[in-house]
């Protein structure tokens, strides 16, 4: 049972030139195509399988502030605005409403941590509800129980993973974009020390400018290019149950588990952070980078088997241009489903929201998130390859910021003012934190 997802029906011709060609269609790299055909730009997108079919439809649909990094929230609050805009622009329907989320706790620790966030979103603008044991209780009624207290963030929202990638590659097409399924880009050329053209399985693109947004293939496919990225994949599994009666919160989060309201009615269930890490030879590469998270999350992580391995995604192998790689023996990276997490978070789900007992399991699917070492994206040009701009470790956040990071990725390719400050997402900040501490391989 893989997640829900609309097809989208594109064209099998490869254009010989692009002003831009953006590697990886998942929800950053169909809004940073859109972005950058908005401004005239002759774009072609790159899927190897069906876009939007990896993470960008095996996540939440979450669109959210709270709780962000200070240094992702800028382009949180933006993209909020700018996934109401896509819709009133283009006349797609990505499922994007601003319902509100609501975080229920009776941990005083936990609710400690939302209040200084709430006091740090006061000083940008941001506004967060925190919640006493009475509005706590009385918005998480559905729970029959009594809380200590909560979150109530009303201007965030939630957008259908199913259709939101599709959605936005329609609306490229509208524009005169290309967008391609079932071609993958092998690699790309360079005259003069600068990116001249990006080599797919079906034949060579001439362009000055790829945005690598490669999710949890953006690292071994750096490495083909000699750019060394630091990126992990931890495996997540969630489900989907049918619609039924009963009054339910759009969004809600708890520590032992998470229900968002999907657009046909039925909710998809979850544990926040619990997930597998299947060893490769990748996480060896750059596993001390990763020791301070993996102390942090460890009680939520559990060691994985050699899926990861089979599946190619993190590989330390060097491809030719001119033969088959790992992206096209897999074209959708499904991971399998635990099966103990499914039945835990059914469990649980059930006890938390009486209404959700004995619905019937619509799907389960896994799916691989990105993660950098410090949890926020790498956005920027890269100093090696001129005209190469990587776009990837979203964390498991990149849904919700999706169209922020394109629109970030556009200004930066046309050289405009940026939508919200570069810097802190530039690539160069794990090169200089790894000096002397990680062997290259």
């Amino acid at each position: 049972m893989p997640a829900p997802l609309m097809l989208v029906e594109s064209p099998d011709e490869l254009p010989r030139s692009a002003d831009a060609v953006i590697i990886g269609a998942g929800i950053v790299g169909v809004f940073a195509a859109y972005y950058l055909a908005r401004r005239g730009m002759k774009v072609v997108l790159l899927e190897k399988g069906r876009v939007g079919a990896e993470q960008s439809s095996r996540n939440w649909g979450w669109c959210r502030q709270q709780n962000r990094d200070a240094r992702e929230l800028p382009m949180a609050t933006k993209s909020l605005d700018l996934w109401e805009q896509f819709g009133q622009d283009s006349g797609e329907d990505t499922g994007f409403r601003r319902c509100g989320l609501l975080y229920l706790s009776n941990s005083e620790e936990e609710l400690a941590g939302w209040a200084r966030w709430r006091d740090f979103a006061r000083t940008v603008g941001v506004t967060t509800h925190m919640l006493d044991s009475v509005s706590a209780t009385e918005r998480g009624v559905a729970t029959g129980r009594a809380w200590q207290g909560g979150v109530f963030s009303p201007s965030d929202g939630t957008a259908d993973p199913s259709r939101a990638a599709p959605a936005v590659a329609r609306a490229i097409i509208k524009l005169g974009g290309a967008v391609l399924q079932n071609c993958a880009a092998r690699g790309i050329e360079t005259q003069g020390g600068r990116l001249s053209a990006v080599v797919t399985e079906h034949g060579t693109i001439r362009t000055g400018t790829a945005i690598l947004s490669g999710g949890a293939w953006a690292s071994s496919f750096c490495r083909q290019l000699g750019i060394r990225f630091p990126q992990a994949s931890v495996c997540s599994s969630i489900l989907a149950v049918a619609p039924g009666d009963g009054v339910l919160p759009d969004a809600l989060h708890t520590a032992r588990v998470s229900a968002t309201r999907r657009a046909d009615g039925a909710y998809t269930l979850a544990i926040s952070g619990r997930g597998r890490v299947d060893p490769t030879a990748q996480q060896i590469r750059f596993a001390t980078q990763f020791v301070p998270m993996l102390q942090r999350r460890w009680r939520s992580l559990s060691v994985g088997g050699l899926e990861g391995m089979r599946s190619g995604h993190e590989s330390l192998r060097r491809w030719r241009l001119d033969r088959p790689t790992p992206m096209e023996h897999m074209r959708i990276l499904d991971p399998a489903v635990d099966r103990e997490t499914i039945r835990l978070t059914v469990e649980r789900a059930a006890e938390l929201l009486p209404a959700l007992k004995g619905r019937r399991i619509t799907a389960s699917w896994a799916g691989y998130i990105d993660s950098t070492p410090d949890g926020v994206p790498a956005i920027g040009e890269t100093p090696m390859v001129p005209g190469f701009i990587l776009a990837a470790g979203f964390s498991g956040h990149g849904f919700g910021i999706g169209p922020g990071a394109g629109h970030l990725i556009a200004d930066i390719v046309t050289g405009t003012g940026p939508l919200v400050d570069p810097r802190p997402y530039h690539p160069d900040r794990f090169a200089q934190s790894a000096r002397g501490n990680v062997a290259d391989f």
